[in-house]
């Protein structure tokens, strides 16, 4: 099965404008084309857009996401360095992860202060007319 560009866009969550822009960078290669000449996109190459959402979601560079791909046209040659670059990826997104978990730890203890600020104010009146 092949998705128009629109389609493929639509399917991946990127934009056409992404699309098109991921393929000039060549982080996509360039799909196969329909007998009118347009991009059709293949179940595999949104595998690969989904992967590298993935990627970006986790914060990767555009840089290091291009060195990925590039290995990947190498085959078991570039399997090492490709599982180099997901181990750093994995330790980058655990840190962040911990990171994040404290700034979360944080907010907690701000919206409990605020809670406790909350029911002393509201408590307050009642004692004032008792």
């Amino acid at each position: 099965m092949s998705y128009s560009i629109a389609e493929a866009a639509r399917r991946s969550g990127l934009s056409i404008d992404t699309l098109r822009y991921y393929e000039r960078i060549r982080l996509l290669d360039p799909p196969a084309r329909d007998t009118a000449g347009r991009r059709a996109y293949s179940e595999e190459d949104l595998t690969w857009l989904s992967f590298l959402t993935r990627l970006r979601t986790t914060g990767m560079p555009i840089r290091r996401m291009r060195e990925y791909a590039m290995l990947r046209h190498r085959g078991q040659a570039g399997a090492g360095r490709r599982k180099a670059i997901l181990v750093e990826q994995r330790k980058a997104v655990t840190e962040r992860i911990a990171e994040l978990e404290t700034c979360l730890e944080v907010l907690d203890y701000k919206i409990d202060n605020y809670d406790r600020v909350e029911q002393r104010v509201t408590t307050l009146p009642q004692e004032a007319s008792a």
